[in-house]
């Protein structure tokens, strides 16, 4: 082991800068050379790829989004793409390439496996949404996110005694939405894992409430569900009261990472250059009884999702009014 290559891929997290540092600065202490791969796969097929210090990762965990810049590439998914890929690893000699991000990322990084090149996958991304691990970098800030942004929207709820309907991100995943609603004291809670859930349920949610003394109401709609606006004009259609839909979106994205997302960002970067040194080959980093570990990164993508129907349930248990 004489060299490897870091990227971030797809979506960018709160917490990839943490990781990013603490691969380099890891590699560094071991004599090991690091290079820094820009725009993701996109990059490694282009080239764009610069070589790292232990003073080029300065200061970095304070920011949000990743130093390397992050794209989706569409010319990963071709076989002619995976070649160019696998070429330029062996053009710059890595030994190794360490993969920051979701699924699709990791989906990259097995199929270069496939063709040679050793990969480690960690996991980077805010949905919460790779059953393989209890943790991904970047939720904590984005549930944070999500926190605080409804607490301000319900200060002018609270105020105006309305209906207020916030949507977060998770396209496929409601862990984002669950947590916010468990945090922010939500009425209700809509997640792409439980479609049969009808607006007139909702409606029904926020009347018993109401009837019970409550005055204003708050429903966290995961962006998988959407239609936040549709949901809004309808309670106001047909109760009457008052109704505001508000979109999160890429706010929650952003932002400085919160101290949860540095340090698991920070320990799986490091624990990823230690398995490097140690031999081991194609792993994905994960979090598993509150330690840190590793499972082959196939194994790790063929994991089934386990929906939190604890968490679920949690919303409407304490919503109840009286």
């Amino acid at each position: 082991m004489k060299k490897i290559a870091i990227l971030t891929s797809g979506g960018d997290a709160p917490g990839m800068n943490s990781v990013i540092r603490a691969v380099v600065r890891s590699a560094v202490k071991e004599n090991l050379q690091v290079t820094g791969i820009r725009r993701g796969y996109e990059g490694l097929i282009s080239g764009d790829i610069e070589e790292m210090r232990a003073d080029s990762v300065s200061d970095i965990s304070d920011h949000g989004g990743t130093m390397l810049l992050s794209a989706r590439c569409e010319e990963m998914r071709t076989e002619q793409g995976l070649k160019r890929a696998y070429e330029m690893a062996k053009i710059f000699s890595f030994d190794a390439l360490v993969v920051v991000g979701g699924d699709g990322s990791f989906t990259g990084a097995k199929k270069l496996s496939e063709l040679g090149l050793n990969v480690i996958g960690i996991p980077g991304t805010i949905d919460l949404d790779m059953p393989y691990t209890e943790y991904t970098v970047g939720f904590d800030t984005a549930v944070n996110t999500g926190m605080e942004a409804i607490s301000k929207i319900r200060d002018t709820t609270f105020s105006h005694e309305r209906v207020s309907i916030v949507e977060v991100m998770g396209r496929n995943c409601g862990a984002i939405a669950m947590w916010c609603a468990v945090a922010s004291g939500a009425d209700e809670v809509l997640v792409p894992e439980v479609r049969d859930k009808k607006p007139e349920d909702v409606i029904k949610q926020i009347l018993t409430n109401r009837a019970k003394g409550k005055k204003h109401n708050l429903i966290v709609v995961a962006e998988g569900i959407g239609k936040s606006q549709e949901l809004a004009s309808k309670i106001e259609e047909i109760t009457g009261i008052s109704s505001r839909a508000t979109i999160l979106g890429h706010l929650q994205r952003g932002g400085a990472p919160s101290a949860v997302d540095r340090i698991h960002g920070s320990a799986m970067g490091n624990f990823a250059v230690e398995i490097l040194i140690a031999g081991e080959k194609n792993r994905a980093i994960m979090v598993k009884d509150g330690k840190y570990g590793h499972m082959d990164i196939e194994q790790a993508l063929e994991q089934t999702p386990v929906f939190d129907q604890s968490m679920y349930n949690r919303v409407r248990n304490l919503s109840l009014t009286g």
